[in-house]
């Protein structure tokens, strides 16, 4: 967030900046949602809705699943938040007390951390690597053990490296999780943004004892609106109610309605041509990189990001990022509030501007090395 406050800044100054910096794609809200929104507007008092959401809003998120992934959900699991950064802080808040611990992978969302240190908990990281296609590996993870751990936090697709946490990873760490008492969160905020594998869902293979953060922020192109939602165990659905009231009492109502639309097949349509134009991206971004010294072994299969090793000759990434951003009217973000080995070596690329733009991006960095 620095890095684009520096770029709007520069643009306000009359520089012209190719931002790759935000997890922001270009798109903008789909035509149906802003139709519902407006539809809304006239037609419904924007009152408080129930802390859990629209009732009919969680039921259709309920049919979402259904339809797309073939799972049965009970939409009195589902609640409505204020963002997928909503529903994570719920999730934490059910499960943690101070002193208790959360392992999660390395390099992983930096924000993650400080919701757990603001509950008074500990985040323990547990590396994983590009040879391993960033995989989370259950024996490290068991090897990271103490008894301070309360839950396991894991994202897929991941930021800042896209990587999709295969079926079999997941059913193995489920079953430690399980073993050990503690509880299963599932990030999947980039779910249905991914190229050429297994689009699941955490649902689908672990059933009703995780907890499933989801969003209309990324794969709908709602960043905006602020929704979210959480799918959680039955016996947690309690306590998470009271504990959204005494948060922030309910999601924005206008930002409910308009995700009605969202899940209708005609913006579902419009949402896979983004997601073709999205790889397309990916790939011409990949091949640029790659050619011009940035050490990328794993290919991303999810989200929009690109986690790049430094080419030879540079060893600070943040440190290249502002020489980029000054120099070369390009944002990109330095790896090193991800945390993980070598993340001060490392810089993430959002592919959230059109390929014009992103070969632009590439000349121009070619041009500073």
């Amino acid at each position: 967030m620095r890095i684009l406050a520096q770029a709007r800044a520069l643009e306000c100054a009359g520089h012209d900046i190719i931002h790759m910096e935000v997890g922001e794609p270009d798109f903008g809200t789909p035509a149906p949602v802003l139709e519902s929104a407006r539809d809304a507007l006239a037609a419904h008092p924007m009152k408080y809705t129930p802390a859990s959401g629209l009732p009919e809003l969680r039921a259709a998120i309920a049919r979402f699943y259904g339809e797309r992934y073939d799972v049965d959900l009970d939409p009195r699991r589902v609640l409505v938040t204020p963002g997928g950064s909503g529903a994570l802080q719920l999730a934490l808040a059910a499960v943690l007390d101070p002193l208790q611990a959360v392992l999660s992978p390395e390099p992983g969302y930096p924000c993650n951390r400080q919701i757990v240190s603001m509950l008074g908990g500990v985040m323990l990281g547990v590396p994983v690597v590009a040879a391993d296609d960033y995989q989370p590996d259950p024996a490290r993870f068991e090897a990271c053990w103490d008894e301070r751990v309360r839950a396991v936090l894991l994202a897929s697709p991941a930021n800042p490296t896209g990587a999709v946490v295969s079926r079999e990873r997941l059913s193995t760490l489920h079953a430690l999780v399980r073993e050990r008492g503690a509880a299963l969160i599932v990030d999947e905020i980039y779910q249905g943004l991914t190229y050429g594998v297994d689009d699941h869902t955490a649902l689908g293979c672990a059933s009703e004892d995780v907890f499933v953060v989801n969003s209309f922020s990324k794969y709908f192109g709602m960043t905006g609106w602020r929704l979210g939602w959480l799918v959680a165990p039955p016996g947690f659905v309690p306590t998470l109610e009271r504990l959204a009231q005494n948060l922030y009492l309910a999601a924005p109502t206008p930002s409910q309605y308009a995700a009605l639309a969202a899940l209708q097949p005609p913006t579902l349509a419009l949402l896979e041509q983004r997601r073709a134009e999205l790889r397309a991206r990916r790939d011409v971004l990949l091949a640029g990189l790659r050619g011009l010294g940035f050490d990328i072994p794993y290919t991303p299969a999810g989200a929009f990001y690109i986690y790049a090793t430094l080419p030879p000759g540079y060893d600070n990434g943040e440190r290249l990022a502002a020489r980029l951003l000054e120099e070369a009217g390009v944002a990109v973000t330095p790896g090193l509030d991800f945390g993980g080995a070598d993340a001060d070596r490392k810089l993430r690329f959002a592919y959230a501007t059109d390929v014009a733009r992103l070969r632009e991006a590439l000349a121009r960095i070619g041009a500073f090395i």
